[in-house]
C-alpha cells in the first residue's frame, strides 16, 4: 500500500496535469458550437470581439482614439485609463453568467486571454506594480465560493496579482438596478486599503480588475482609496463595458 503522502503528492501532480490539459484539449466553442476548438474559437473571437475605439476614461465606444468623451471632459476621473476587452452582450454575457454564476472558474483563462488582448492591456499590466481584483464581500465571497475578478487577476498578471490589499469592508445591496448617483452613495466607505499593507502602496502603479463594468463607480471608489493611500497611476481593465 503506498504511503498516504505519496498519494496525496501524486493526487495534486495530476490535478495540476489536468488544468494544464484543459487549456489545449479539443472541445467544442462555447458560441458556435464548432468543433475541436479552444473554448471559444479565434473565428469568433474575430467576429465578437473586435477592437472597438473607447474612451480612455470610461471605456463607452468613441471615435476619437486618446481623447476623453465628452462627459469625461467635464469630470475628473480618478482611473488614468480604463480598459475594456468587450461589450456586454451577447454572447459574452452568458459566458460571464457560466463563469460568474454557475461554479465555473476554469473560464478565466480563456476570459482573461480575451483581456490581455485589449489594446495597451499589456503595456498597462508590464508598467504595474500591483494587479488588484475588485474584492467580494465576506458574505457574497462565501455564497459564489471564489471572487472571478481574482480569477482573472491571478491569470492576467500572476506575479503581481494580489488579493489581500484592497479589502471589502462591508456587504451592499445589489447594484444591478441602481443608477450611478445611488451606485456611489451605496459604496461608500466599502473599500479600504489593508492597514499593515498602506504603506506598500506609495508611489506604485496599480492595476483594478473586474469582470463587468456597468457605471464604472466600483471601480471609481476602490481607485480613489488606493490614491488616498499613495498610489500615484490607477489604471483599470474589465473583461466588459455595459453600453
Amino acid at each position: 500500500m503506498w504511503p498516504l503522502s505519496f498519494k496525496a503528492k501524486s493526487f495534486a501532480s495530476n490535478a495540476n496535469s489536468r488544468a494544464g490539459l484543459w487549456h489545449w484539449l479539443p472541445s467544442r466553442c462555447a458560441i458556435c458550437h464548432d468543433w475541436p476548438h479552444a473554448p471559444v474559437c479565434e473565428g469568433c473571437i474575430t467576429h465578437f470581439a473586435q477592437p472597438q475605439n473607447r474612451c480612455p476614461q470610461c471605456a463607452l465606444p468613441w471615435p476619437h482614439v486618446g481623447r476623453p468623451c465628452p462627459v469625461c471632459q467635464d469630470q475628473a476621473s480618478p482611473l488614468d485609463i480604463c480598459l475594456a476587452a468587450v461589450t456586454y452582450a451577447w454572447p459574452w454575457v452568458d459566458l460571464i453568467a457560466r463563469f460568474k454564476f454557475q461554479q465555473q472558474a476554469g473560464w478565466s483563462h480563456a476570459l482573461a486571454t480575451l483581456m490581455m488582448s485589449t489594446p495597451w492591456a499589456e503595456d498597462i499590466l508590464d508598467k504595474a506594480d500591483l494587479v488588484l481584483p475588485i474584492p467580494l464581500s465576506a458574505q457574497r465571497l462565501a455564497f459564489r465560493g471564489y471572487n472571478q475578478s481574482w480569477e482573472l487577476a491571478k491569470q492576467l498578471s500572476p506575479s503581481k496579482a494580489d488579493v489581500q490589499m484592497l479589502l471589502r469592508t462591508r456587504d451592499t445591496p445589489s447594484q444591478r438596478q441602481l443608477p450611478r448617483h445611488e451606485r456611489l452613495a451605496n459604496l461608500v466607505d466599502a473599500f479600504a486599503v489593508e492597514p499593515l499593507r498602506a504603506g506598500q502602496l506609495r508611489g506604485k502603479r496599480v492595476v483594478l480588475v473586474d469582470d463587468v463594468m456597468t457605471t464604472g463607480a466600483s471601480l471609481h471608489m476602490a481607485a480613489r482609496v488606493l490614491r488616498q493611500a499613495g498610489a500615484v497611476h490607477v489604471s483599470a481593465l474589465v473583461l466588459a463595458r455595459t453600453e
